[in-house]
């Protein structure tokens, strides 16, 4: 009887679950390559050379910043594709591929000016790059090291080795003292930001490339090339995995760690998931293409990026 019980429980955690569809969506101008969410300022990196900033409540846009052009390796001119962005108060970041030899450029972007803090004669193959504050950016490198650069000296305040696998993807805490790091390796390394010492490694959930990784609440997700929906519990150390039916190339967790989102199928489709018991509580469906970014404005409200045109936003208090 207890038995059979169990089996009925189990059943019903599994496919108790709503659909949802968006409740919105916003056009913009060429394909989402990032997208941040602070302070109700939407921030969307473009392939078009500019990112886009909307107000996440009304979805007005606010503004668009761009950059110049770059000569692509046949030498035509062609808009950069800006491949990660950021905000904090009124200041923007965007880092673009320069078209010179894989390396980067970075841009900061205050007071109505863009100024280059890095270019393709630094020679740097930067990939994401996030404010810590005002005056510190966090880098992380096609190689797997990450940086701290100070924006008034243009220098690097260290730079830390993490592994010898391809870096794929960070993400900061709440309060950005911390940082977690993944790779192709299926290892996540937490990084304490001021000084770039490695406090603790994150592994046994994922054997292959984390493709994006989220951290909060003491939280931390990653999205898995071995169709592992990673979760960990950072002070811990203890991890477990939600398996998916395809490789899965996004993932966030709400500001309170319940919740976590999974793009877990082919469909791209968003599952999420109460991160207490592992209960699937809601699928989204509508999203066209591969996924970059997901984001929890709250605890039911969620915006979504892929290779595409259109960012879609989620309540999940409205079907």
């Amino acid at each position: 009887m207890k038995s059979l019980l169990g089996i009925c429980l189990l059943t019903l955690s599994t496919f108790a679950f709503s659909t949802f569809s968006p409740v919105a969506s916003i056009d913009i101008n060429g394909t989402a390559k990032d997208m941040v969410l602070t302070d109700n300022k939407l921030v969307i990196a473009t392939d078009m050379g500019h990112i886009e900033i909307y107000d996440s409540t009304s979805r007005e846009k606010l503004q668009e910043i761009s950059i110049p052009d770059v000569k692509d390796f046949m030498g035509d001119v062609i808009a950069a594709r800006v491949m990660s962005t950021d905000v904090i108060g009124e200041q923007y970041l965007l880092l673009s591929d320069s078209g010179k030899g894989g390396y980067s450029d970075l841009y900061l972007y205050k007071n109505s000016t863009l100024t280059k803090l890095l270019g393709p004669e630094d020679k740097e193959a930067i990939i994401k790059a996030r404010f810590v504050d005002e005056g510190h950016i966090l880098l992380g490198y096609l190689s797997d090291e990450v940086a701290l650069l100070d924006i008034v000296s243009k220098k690097e305040l260290y730079r830390t080795q993490l592994s010898e696998s391809k870096f794929s993807d960070f993400m900061l805490n709440e309060k950005k003292t911390e940082s977690v790091f993944s790779c192709e390796s299926g290892v996540l390394s937490i990084v304490d930001v001021k000084s770039g010492k490695v406090i603790k490694e994150l592994k046994g959930q994922n054997v292959d490339n984390v493709y994006k990784v989220d951290f909060k609440a003491g939280k931390v997700s990653g999205a898995g090339q071995d169709r592992r929906g990673s979760l960990y519990d950072v002070k811990r150390g203890t991890g477990s995995y939600i398996e998916g039916s395809f490789l899965i190339y996004g993932t966030a967790l709400s500001p309170s760690g319940k919740k976590v989102a999974f793009a877990m199928d082919e469909k791209n489709n968003i599952s999420i998931y109460s991160t207490l018991n592992k209960s699937k509580i809601a699928l989204l469906k509508g999203q066209k293409s591969t996924l970059n970014v997901i984001i929890f404005q709250d605890e039911n409200r969620l915006f979504s990026a892929s290779d595409d045109n259109k960012i879609m936003v989620w309540d999940l208090n409205k079907k």
